[in-house]
């Protein structure tokens, strides 16, 4: 299947308003901080800059401005854009759905604007497809090697998160953990950020849905994976930078065992993000060679000349 070019141009430009949406934010963000440095370090986990201003955005925030302008391009240059457009709103509104029931009318309005973008993109992703023509090629799939690999990283981290969530669930008071699903009272956050918890399982989703397409080679795996591998790898990226910047790596055999895994995650998410974006960055598998057309088949044998007696 691929994708009209009247709908590739309608698909970029709900992505380049996506980016914008979240590029206003970004911006007004870096007027309350007054720093870019000290807005990396507030994506990353570190709060102690909220005396110069409150952030309103967390790290979802970057994540999704880079993906919305990838997408963008990817739409105009590509007519099998149409799994980038029907990931990118699917994640868009995963992670705009709680904005929904936020206090902040600004908040609101930007949450239901991204949901109405994020809609549209998965209508111009499923409704802007065709067949392709005889001339045309199909999207490639990944190739055997790195597409196993890559389903195999991605594994590993839904599992990885799915089992923080878990600990967490049992450390936690049941009043706190419920909040952290639906960013109660108790849950600190950025205005803009979605709950905790509710995050993880959007990631937790995308990891494992990520890891079925590569494993299974599908040929939306690359886009979905690619994907995955950005949130896996700037969220690693992240979180390695504050355990650096709380000198927990330098401190490693003397802090608790939770801090030790915390740190080995961090770095694995760092890691195998990347090495998921360079395992699926790359050309897929060719694509086999076209059937023969019926007219060059083998014709049948001529009969027998003279015709024997009977024939």
């Amino acid at each position: 299947m691929t994708v009209t070019r009247p709908a590739r141009l309608t698909g970029a430009a709900l992505c380049a308003a996506l980016t914008l949406l979240a590029t206003i934010w970004v911006l007004k963000d870096l007027a309350a901080l007054g720093s870019p440095a000290d807005l990396a370090w507030y994506w990353a986990g570190d709060h102690h800059f909220l005396i110069r201003g409150r952030s309103a955005t967390s790290l979802a925030d970057p994540v999704l401005l880079l993906v919305s302008a990838v997408t963008a391009v990817a739409s105009i240059r590509s007519r099998h854009a149409a799994s980038a457009l029907a990931a990118t709103g699917s994640a868009t509104l995963a992670v705009r759905l709680p904005g929904l029931w936020s206090h902040d009318s600004g908040v609101l309005v930007t949450a239901l604007l991204a949901l109405a973008l994020a809609a549209g993109l998965l209508a111009v992703a499923t409704v802007g497809r065709r067949r392709a023509a005889g001339h045309e090629q199909l999207p490639t799939r990944p190739r055997t090697g790195p597409a196993v690999a890559a389903g195999t990283l991605l594994a590993v981290a839904a599992l990885a998160l799915a089992a923080w969530e878990l600990y967490w669930a049992s450390q936690l008071p049941l009043e706190i953990t419920v909040d952290r699903f639906t960013g109660g009272r108790s849950v600190l956050k950025a205005a803009l950020a979605p709950p905790p918890a509710w995050l993880s399982l959007v990631l937790v989703a995308l990891y494992g849905t990520a890891a079925v397409a590569a494993l299974t080679r599908a040929r939306h795996a690359r886009a979905l994976g690619l994907l995955a591998g950005t949130f896996l790898a700037l969220g690693g990226l992240a979180e390695t930078a504050r355990t650096v910047r709380y000198e927990l790596v330098g401190h490693f055999a003397d802090i608790p065992t939770a801090d030790r895994l915390a740190v080995l995650t961090a770095a694995y998410g760092l890691l195998a993000g990347a090495a998921v974006l360079a395992l699926l960055a790359g050309r897929g598998a060719p694509a086999p060679p076209p059937a023969p057309h019926p007219s060059y088949r083998t014709a049948p044998p001529a009969p027998p000349y003279p015709p024997p007696p009977g024939w």
